[in-house]
């Protein structure tokens, strides 16, 4: 006896909805190659965001807050063109040792 168990959804997926970064100075744009371009220079991302937009804030001068939806990823430094991520907000929560 074969029993089948997937069925496909009756709900048809469209996507992400529009995102908005109200209290950000700008949203920008990640490349196919997982990259952002910030004032003539790339900075590397990651390619598992290629295509969505991200919000960017100057926090300092050339320090960018950079987020994703409703997560603060981390700090693009112009200068080194690089992103210095924030801790992992899904990450285990570890309690300090007695």
């Amino acid at each position: 006896m074969e029993a089948e168990v997937y069925r496909p959804s009756l709900k048809q997926y469209g996507g992400l909805p529009e995102i908005g970064y109200p209290f950000h100075d700008r949203d920008i744009l990640v490349t196919s190659c997982g990259r952002i371009c910030m004032h003539r220079k790339k900075i590397n991302i990651s390619t598992v965001l290629a295509g969505q937009r991200l919000g960017i804030k100057e926090v300092e001068d050339g320090i960018w807050l950079t987020s994703f939806m409703h997560y603060d990823l981390g700090y693009i430094d112009l200068e080194q063109k690089t992103l210095q991520p924030i801790d992992n907000p899904f990450g285990a929560r570890l309690s300090p040792m007695p």
